[in-house]
């Protein structure tokens, strides 16, 4: 943004600003004719009667996602957009390094019909797909539940054992190590294999990384997003100096990729054309 670029913006910031004095103003003025437009009430966390959820610094939660009363939440896990965590009459326990995708529920039970007090307890490296429910029940280290999946009362999924996306894993079942249940409701499908088990580390791992990401863009302030907008119109065709301000390495297409005896005036000018 040059010179002109930024005396725009600050003309527009007070203008702004004014208009807004100028509206507190008017409702004053208004008395108890007033109408005043009422902004969201979310609060991603959030307390109920005496409990307040105990997140570390490291975790991703996203700006729509919930997380309420007796929440635990371990280093480098992310709680992504849409989900829900509620622990309002029994308590949450999430990990380290495990994932909540979006729009998934965690709940928790006080009682069932076995008369249990049921907490949910989420282990480490665990990653839960899109829009799972999971209700009352233990899910292990290095778990898997796959997207669209539902945990009722009692459940639990052990260390390396995985629920296929859509199942319905009923009450008090047990998912083995090393074995994968998948149908509704969920039964005995296959063993693992080496790679499927690796996989779900990783697949934890690359989420990490991936919330890091997420975190940094959510946390940006209004100028510095709309210096990126204005970055990226500048430099519409991606040269160096964009690449470099944004952090990003692109491969240098063949084309562009001249012989050392080239001169630097006659580099410049293909670069150009």
């Amino acid at each position: 943004m040059g010179t002109l670029g930024r005396a725009i913006y600050t003309v527009g910031f007070w203008i702004r600003e004014t208009g807004q004095a100028i509206d507190r103003l008017g409702s004053r003025f208004q008395g108890k004719y007033y109408f005043q437009e009422q902004l969201s009430r979310h609060r991603t966390l959030m307390n109920i009667f005496d409990k307040t959820p105990v997140v570390d610094k490291d975790v991703f939660v996203a700006p729509s996602a919930s997380v309420i009363g007796d929440v635990k939440i371990g280093r480098g896990s992310s709680i992504w957009y849409g989900c829900v965590l509620r622990g309002d009459v029994n308590s949450i326990s999430v990990g380290s390094g495990t994932n909540i995708q979006d729009n998934s529920l965690v709940h928790v039970a006080k009682t069932n019909l076995s008369g249990k007090v049921l907490p949910t307890i989420i282990g480490d490296k665990v990653t839960v797909g899109h829009s799972a429910v999971l209700h009352g029940c233990v899910v292990e280290d290095e778990a898997f539940v796959g997207m669209g999946a539902t945990l009722l009362d009692g459940v639990v999924v052990e260390k390396h054992a995985m629920v296929a996306a859509g199942s319905l894993v009923r009450q008090n079942t047990k998912v083995p190590s090393g074995e994968i249940w998948a149908g509704n409701p969920a039964k005995f499908l296959r063993k693992l294999t080496d790679e499927e088990i690796a996989f779900i580390s990783q697949s934890a791992t690359n989420y990490t990384n991936l919330a890091q990401v997420h975190a940094a863009e959510n946390v940006k302030s209004f100028e510095e997003i709309e210096f990126e907008k204005a970055l990226r119109k500048k430099y519409a065709r991606k040269d160096e100096e964009y690449d470099s301000m944004l952090g990003v390495v692109r491969e240098i297409p063949p084309e562009l990729i001249l012989p050392d005896n080239v001169l630097p005036k006659q580099q410049e000018k293909a670069l150009k054309n």
